[in-house]
C-alpha cells in the first residue's frame, strides 16, 4: 500500500506488539498509554495487539495494569470508558529487568514469542525507547544480539527513539552510526511529539492546499518569521536532566527547527515520507553558518530568577532540586537564523524558548510587509500596521489572521481586526496527547513525521556555531530574568537591532 494512501485514510493498524523500555516512567503513564487508549477509542488498533512494558521496577502484570489504571483515573482529562480500558488493560504485560543484563532480552524474546502466538501478531514488533539517551544504542544492540532487530518473512521491526538524539553534531553522528550497524535507517523512527499536534501537521495543508497563501509565502511579502515555544513551568523535578541539556539542546535542534523547516520548505513532489523530509533537510542545509563571533551576536541565553507565576512566588532556577547553586545552564534562548535560498534570502527567522515565562504558548507568527503608505498620506492615518498570520500550536490550536480595517465613524481611522480559526470550534474537542498520530504512523510504516538521520545531523550543524560561541565565553554573567516575564532584555535587544520586536502571544479563547 502506498505511503500517500496511508496518510489520507484512517486505517486500523496491522497486528503488532509494542515494547516500551522505561515503562515505569512518566512518559508511559502520561502520554503513551493514554494515546493507545485514544487510538482504540477511535477504532484504529487491531484486536491482535499487545503492549509489553520493560523497566527495572519489580512488579507483575497485574500490578502494572493496576498502576496504569490508577494513573488513567488521575491524569485523564475526561472519564475513562470502561469497555475501552478493559480491552487495553488485558493486553498489557510487564517484564522486570535491567537494560544492561543480557538475560533481560532473552526473557523478552521468550515473552514476545509466547504473546505473538497468543495474539497472532504476525512477528510485527516495535520498540519504544523511553529511556535515558545513554541506553538508546545499547538496547538496540541487545535486541539485535537476540535476533529481535532483524526483519524477514514480511514481518517488521521498528525502533522509536525519543529525544535528545545526541547532544551535539559529533554525538548525533556517532549515535546514527551505532544504530545503523544493527538496523536499517528505515527501521528507525526518531520521534518529536511536537509533530503530533494538529496545527503542526496542518502547516503543509494550510500552505499547499490553499491557493491564497502560497503565492505570498516568500521574501517579497514576508518581513520576518517568529517562532515561540514558551512554558510557565520551571524544570520541576527534571533538574538533573536540565543541567545536562539546557534550553538550546532541549528544544532547538528538534522542536523549533522542525517548525522552521515545515514553515520554510519548498513544496514537495508528494506527501510521501522522503519527499517531505528531503525538502525539510534542504532548509537546514541552507541556513547560514556564522562565525563563532557572529553566532554569539545572533544568540541570547538567560536563566530564570525568582519571581511570581499566577500571584505565587516561585524559586530561581539555581534553587530548584538537583540544580547546582552556581549553575550556568540556560533556561531561555533566543536566536536569529537566516536561510540562504531564493525564497527566504534576508528574511530573519527569530526563535525563542524558555522556562518560567509569562505564558504557556507555542506559535508561529509570520509578519507580512507593510502596504505602501502613499494612498494615506493626506489622511489622519499616521502609519500602517503589518498584517500578521499566527499559527497557534499549543495550548489552543488554531490560526489567526490580523488585518487592518476602517473604524466606523466620519474620520478615517484604521484598527486591527483578528480573524480567528479555532480547531475546537470547527471540529470539536478530541482528546489527544500528541502521540496518537505518531504511534499510529509507526505501526503503519508512515515515516513523514519522524526525523531522518541526515535531518538530525543537519539540525545539530545549525546550532553548532552557537554552542561553540557559548563554550568559548564565560557564562558567569549569564543574563537573568524574573520568573513570569518574557525573558532577559537582551532578547528584546536582539530584535531591536533589526528594528523588530517580539509579537505578543495570543490566546484564542480569551479574546472571544
Amino acid at each position: 500500500m502506498d505511503e500517500q494512501k496511508q496518510t489520507t485514510t484512517s486505517q486500523i493498524s496491522p497486528p503488532c506488539i509494542l515494547v516500551i523500555f522505561g515503562a515505569a516512567g512518566d512518559l508511559t503513564k502520561r502520554k503513551l498509554i493514554p494515546a493507545l487508549y485514544n487510538l482504540k477509542k477511535s477504532n484504529l488498533l487491531p484486536d491482535d495487539f499487545a503492549v509489553i512494558g520493560v523497566a527495572r521496577a519489580v512488579m507483575n502484570d497485574e500490578e502494572f495494569r493496576r498502576r496504569l489504571a490508577d494513573d488513567m483515573k488521575e491524569l485523564a482529562s475526561e472519564d475513562t470508558d470502561a469497555t475501552t480500558w478493559q480491552w487495553l488493560e488485558e493486553r498489557l504485560y510487564y517484564l522486570s529487568g535491567d537494560f544492561d543484563d543480557d538475560q533481560t532480552f532473552v526473557r523478552l524474546k521468550d515473552l514476545l514469542t509466547k504473546l505473538d502466538a497468543e495474539r497472532k501478531a504476525g512477528g510485527n514488533y516495535f520498540f519504544y525507547l523511553a529511556t535515558a539517551p545513554d541506553y538508546f544504542a545499547p538496547v538496540v544492540e541487545q535486541l539485535g544480539s537476540v535476533g529481535l532487530a532483524h526483519e524477514k518473512d514480511s514481518h517488521w521491526r521498528r525502533f522509536v527513539i525519543e529525544k535528545p538524539f545526541g547532544h551535539d553534531l559529533e554525538s548525533a553522528r556517532k549515535l546514527n552510526q551505532d544504530l545503523r550497524e544493527i538496523v536499517n535507517e528505515n527501521q528507525i523512527y526518531r520521534i518529536d511529539h511536537y509533530l503530533g499536534k494538529e496545527t503542526v501537521q496542518n502547516i503543509l495543508v494550510f500552505r499547499f492546499g490553499n491557493g491564497i497563501f502560497e503565492p505570498i509565502w516568500n521574501r517579497r511579502y514576508v518581513e520576518s518569521v517568529q517562532i515561540t515555544a514558551a512554558e510557565r513551568v520551571g524544570v520541576e523535578q527534571r533538574g538533573g536532566y536540565y543541567e545536562e541539556a539546557g534550553a538550546l539542546r532541549d528544544m532547538v535542534p528538534n522542536h523549533l527547527l522542525q517548525l522552521v523547516t515545515l514553515t520554510a520548505m519548498e513544496p514537495p513532489v508528494s506527501f510521501k515520507a522522503n519527499a517531505v523530509r528531503d525538502e525539510q533537510t534542504k532548509i537546514l542545509h541552507a541556513m547560514q553558518c556564522p562565525s563563532p563571533d557572529e553566532a554569539g551576536r545572533r544568540a541570547v541565553r538567560g536563566q530564570y530568577d525568582a519571581g511570581e507565576i499566577d500571584g505565587r512566588p516561585v524559586p530561581a532556577y539555581r534553587s530548584e532540586p538537583n540544580v547546582a547553586p552556581d549553575s550556568t545552564v540556560e533556561t531561555f534562548v533566543a536566536l536569529k537564523l537566516l536561510i540562504d535560498n531564493w525564497r527566504w534570502a534576508d528574511v530573519p527567522f527569530y526563535l525563542r524558548t524558555g522556562k518560567r515565562l509569562a505564558a504557556r504558548d507555542t506559535e508561529i507568527a509570520i509578519k507580512l510587509r507593510r502596504a505602501p503608505f502613499v494612498l494615506f498620506r493626506d489622511t489622519p492615518v499616521d502609519q500602517l500596521a503589518s498584517n500578521r498570520l499566527v499559527l497557534h500550536i499549543q495550548p489552543d490550536e488554531g490560526i489567526t489572521l490580523r488585518l487592518g480595517a476602517k473604524i466606523p465613524g466620519p474620520v478615517l481611522k484604521i484598527g486591527a481586526v483578528d480573524m480567528n480559526f479555532d480547531y475546537e470550534d470547527y471540529f470539536g474537542h478530541t482528546p489527544s496527547t500528541g502521540y496518537e498520530r505518531l504511534l499510529h504512523d509507526c505501526m503503519m510504516g508512515e515515516a513523514t513525521l519522524f526525523q531522518r538521520a541526515d535531518q538530525v545531523e543537519a539540525a545539530w550543524a545549525v546550532v553548532a556555531p552557537m554552542q561553540a560561541a557559548w563554550k568559548a565565553e564565560a557564562a558567569t554573567d549569564l543574563p537573568k530574568y524574573k520568573a513570569g516575564t518574557w525573558g532577559p532584555k537582551e532578547a528584546d535587544e536582539l530584535l531591536a537591532h533589526d528594528g523588530q520586536e517580539w509579537e505578543e502571544t495570543q490566546d484564542i479563547h480569551a479574546r472571544k
